[in-house]
This record gives structure tokens, C-alpha cells and sequence, in this order.
């Protein structure tokens, strides 16, 4: 496709701000493009040096370092955790099935309120916990054990053991494990994306944070 010279100025513009820029270069030589990589480079002159860099090529590299990663593969699972049996449990534990979904709103009265109240607040504070833990080499059952330990310690349940079968207390998705992953023995790389999904059951209450 043909590209004429009155249209350049104005493709380049929208990168500058509202200057234009005038090259000697036909537009479709300043962007260069890997079809094995899928990667689109640009180039400039010196004085737009950084620029550049800073819309294309740096982000490209990063995709690269990124794609040196290893394809999750799952590791290998602890036994359940235990929960103290004065922890009150929520009606789905000694079953298999997920609880139903409610029909309509529920309106709480002041009680509820405080409840709701609690466990928000303790949901917080195990998942900044939580992310304290993630570093290089932690595992993820690491953080799991963490995460049980805080939960049963303030009187709660952690909600997510034993929800549909969920074997673990909290939910850790790592990479293209986009939610409720599994906590096991992989140990967490310098590159990787994970995220903490915590809910506690406090006072007939539960709450979700991630």
C-alpha cells in the first residue's frame, strides 16, 4: 500500500506531541517487523533515539526475556492442611458441590454489617501478608501454608479449602494460570506474574480479596 508524503507528518505526529516531524525515509521504512516473532521495531534518527525505545524496542525486549520463561507445569501437592475443629466451617466443606447462588440482594442487619466488617478486614491483612512472601524461590505452598497459619490463628476458615474440592486455602495463579491455580512445590522465577486470591469464613461471613 502506498503511502503519500502530505500524509507522514501526520502519522508521526501522534508519537511527538504536536510537532511534526519531516524524514527523507518513506513511512513503511521506519517500522520494521518480525513476522517469526511478531515483534514491530521502529526507527528514528538520533535525536528521537529514546523515544523509540521507549514506545517499541524496550517493550520488545521485555517480551523477549519474558518468553525465555518455562511453560507452567503443575508441581507436586502437600497434604490438606488441618483446620482446628472450634473453627466454625461453611455449610459446602463436608460436600463436594459449590454452594448455589443467591436469587436476589441480601440486606444485612447491624450485626451483619460488623461481620461483614471483620472478615473484610482480616481478608485484607492475609493478603498483604501475602504478598510480602512473593519473592524468587518461594513456593507457592509456601505461601499457602502462610496464608492457612494467619487464617485459622484469627478464630476463621479459609474459604477456598474445600470449596467444590479446592484441595488448598488459598488460590495462587501464576503466569497463564489465569485464576484459581493450585498452591504446590514450583518455585515462584524472577519474571513471573502471580496472583493471591484470599477469602476467609469469619462469623457466617465470607469475604474475598486478591
Amino acid at each position: 500500500m502506498a503511502v503519500t508524503s502530505s500524509f507522514q507528518p501526520r502519522i508521526l505526529s501522534s508519537f511527538v506531541g504536536d510537532c511534526f516531524i519531516q524524514s527523507r525515509q518513506p513511512l513503511h521504512q521506519l517500522f520494521g517487523y518480525n513476522p517469526g516473532t511478531g515483534h514491530l521495531s521502529m526507527q528514528f534518527s538520533r535525536t528521537f533515539s529514546g523515544l523509540t525505545d521507549l514506545l517499541f524496542n524496550r517493550r520488545n525486549q521485555d517480551d523477549l526475556s519474558r518468553s525465555k520463561l518455562r511453560r507452567l507445569r503443575p508441581g507436586k501437592l502437600s497434604p490438606r492442611r488441618t483446620v482446628p475443629d472450634h473453627i466454625q466451617r461453611p455449610p459446602y466443606v463436608k460436600s463436594r458441590q459449590p454452594p448455589g447462588i443467591a436469587s436476589g440482594p441480601e440486606v444485612h442487619d447491624q450485626i451483619g454489617i460488623e461481620c461483614m466488617r471483620a472478615s473484610g478486614r482480616l481478608a485484607a491483612q492475609v493478603l498483604q501478608y501475602a504478598g510480602s512472601l512473593v519473592k524468587p524461590g518461594t513456593k507457592t505452598d509456601e505461601i499457602d501454608e502462610a496464608v492457612h497459619q494467619m487464617i485459622i490463628e484469627n478464630g476463621a476458615y479459609p474459604s477456598p479449602l474445600g470449596y467444590g474440592g479446592f484441595p488448598k486455602s488459598v488460590c495462587t495463579s501464576v503466569n497463564e494460570c489465569i485464576c484459581h491455580g493450585i498452591p504446590d512445590s514450583r518455585a515462584l522465577q524472577d519474571g513471573d506474574i502471580i496472583n493471591i486470591d484470599v477469602t476467609v469464613y469469619l462469623n457466617v461471613c465470607i469475604f474475598n480479596q486478591n
